[in-house]
């Protein structure tokens, strides 16, 4: 009885201190809004009650789990260097940090998407299965890289929004939450994370290249980190595919019907029946990509077009695609593709061609990725640049000045690696619009000029997924825990040779995702749904 006794009153205690510090914590919060710091003016900071997640709220999210429960945490939003631009209209870095009573002592920075100019929810996504990171006890900080509207290209004339956007605004903020954090804890960050999926993935290579000393690791999903290149290849494939589109009656190509969509089923079943079994099991994924060797070549009718063959002009325009942009010189402009079953996902035909049945093209790459590059990438902007007057020969100059403060290719994180900096890297194998043949590139450039793979994969890794288009979705293991593993290899150095990966496109299958160059090869023995019976080869 003394015993019990003893340990509920021991309890009671903890439970005591921690209220208390919850309280100190709320009553603390509201005084947040006198924070000082050279350019920075905080807008609200305000209490929030532990929950559920509200949509109501967050209506940019998808639909997310109803089990996830947040805590209490402290809700700050502020702006950093608000100001007038040279060209009359308003910016400033608009941020949200939210800090949880119970912290375990670490910040989670979340990347952004598209050109951003959108402060999102700051709770820590990682996927739609695990709990975020504000459920983790990190606190979390996200910003709108120092404009606002998602469709707002206007920012692509004004010099420091341009800075902003490309990286500078990773800084500002990283610096100011750490700031925040200090003083509303009594003591810094032990710990900073940056993760984020696409331009958030380029966004957060980009932590480690220019702000090597703010960070402690990186999770890069599906980076767009060669963007203004990977926009010159939207550009590309849209010419390419209405090359084999039917027309309207004023002869205006209908992109969407260049291949319908039990064309690409047909196209992704004929990869599978060339490459599936290559890592030792027929399972609907091609884990051994480099040894797939598809030729759409073997699609071509015989004769009229049928539902089992593609006509002469679809195939052609499939090869070109595939092989990746280029000027009429054959100067590659962007990199080719990897042949993969997601092709006949609807995320890939979102990007590439869109759903639309008329000549008014609804697909991402043709309406949005082409605003962007008139937009941002070519610089100076050309507002009145459209498909047809995209020259190839010439579009690789016109982007070079967006290229040199934009895109995350630097190779040299000596500094980041010197203090213990791990980057973790993932792409999905049938992602439409950042090819993963071109990170796989960049990776393998990196790994030679930082001492070769033993040596360089003690600082990055990178992990690919077989069936899955930009960043989630299609016949794919698409969910797995990246900032788990991204912390055992930061804070207990295991470095991840595998993560283990499950996806709603096979409910009960388990994968092992194998660090590159290593594939998930088959034993041969063992439930082929379970990641057990599979080893990286």
């Amino acid at each position: 009885m003394q015993k019990i006794l003893t340990t509920f009153l021991f309890a009671m205690t903890v439970f005591g201190l921690a209220a208390d510090r919850a309280i100190a914590q709320s009553n603390s919060c509201s005084t947040l809004k006198q924070f000082a710091a050279p350019g920075v003016t905080i807008e609200s900071a305000e209490p929030v009650a532990a929950g559920g997640i509200d949509a109501s709220q967050n209506p940019a999210l998808p639909p997310l789990p109803k089990s996830w429960k947040l805590p209490a945490y402290c809700r700050v939003h502020g702006v950093i260097h608000a100001r007038t631009g040279s060209d009359g209209n308003s910016y400033g870095i608009h941020f949200e940090l939210r800090m949880p009573d119970d912290w375990k002592g670490k910040l989670f920075f979340q990347g952004g998407g598209g050109t951003d100019g959108v402060v999102q929810p700051a709770l820590g996504l990682v996927n739609f299965k695990d709990a975020p990171a504000l459920a983790r006890g990190f606190a979390v900080v996200t910003e709108d890289s120092g404009h606002q509207g998602a469709a707002n290209i206007a920012f692509g004339n004004e010099q420091q929004a341009r800075l902003d956007y490309a990286y500078n605004a990773i800084g500002e903020v990283a610096r100011t939450a750490k700031l925040i954090i200090a003083a509303y804890y009594q003591k810094p960050a032990s710990r900073s994370y940056f993760v984020g999926c696409s331009n958030g993935g380029r966004e957060a290579m980009m932590a480690t290249q220019r702000f090597p000393l703010e960070f402690d690791g990186a999770v890069a999903g599906d980076p767009g980190f060669h963007l203004s290149h990977a926009a010159i290849a939207e550009a590309w494939d849209t010419e390419t595919f209405n090359s084999a589109a039917p027309t309207d009656a004023q002869k205006r190509p209908i992109l969407a019907r260049s291949l319908s969509p039990d064309d690409l089923s047909l196209v992704a079943h004929a990869v599978l029946q060339s490459c599936d079994e290559l890592d030792g099991v027929r399972d609907g994924e091609i884990n051994n990509f480099q040894a797939c060797h598809f030729d759409p070549e073997v699609l071509v009718c015989k004769g009229e077009k049928t539902a089992q063959c593609l006509n002469r002009q679809q195939v052609d325009v499939l090869k070109k695609s595939f092989v990746g942009a280029h000027d009429s010189k054959g100067n590659r402009l962007y990199s080719g593709w990897p042949w993969d079953a997601g092709i006949g996902d609807m995320g890939w035909r979102v990007w590439k061609l869109g759903t639309s049945e008329t000549s008014q093209p609804n697909g991402i790459s043709a309406t949005f990725g082409l605003m962007a590059l008139s937009g941002y990438f070519v610089h100076p902007q050309v507002p009145s640049l459209n498909l047809e007057h995209v020259d190839f020969d010439r579009i690789s100059a016109q982007v070079d000045d967006t290229y040199k403060i934009n895109d995350a290719t630097s190779t040299d994180l000596s500094t980041f690696a010197a203090h213990g900096g791990k980057l973790l890297l993932y792409e999905g194998l049938s992602d439409p619009v950042f090819s993963a043949s071109d990170l796989i590139e960049y990776y393998e450039q990196f790994l030679a000029a930082n001492g070769g793979q033993e040596k360089a994969r003690g600082i990055a890794r990178l992990f690919l997924v077989p069936g899955m288009t930009h960043c989630g979705g299609g016949p794919a293991t698409d969910e797995f825990d990246a900032l788990s593993a991204l912390e055992h290899w930061v804070e207990d150095g295991i470095a991840p040779e595998s993560i283990t990966a499950t996806g709603r496109a096979f409910p009960n299958r388990t994968r092992p995702l194998c660090a590159y160059p290593q594939y998930a090869a088959y034993t041969g023995k063992g439930n082929p749904e379970d990641a057990a019976s599979f080893a990286c080869k």
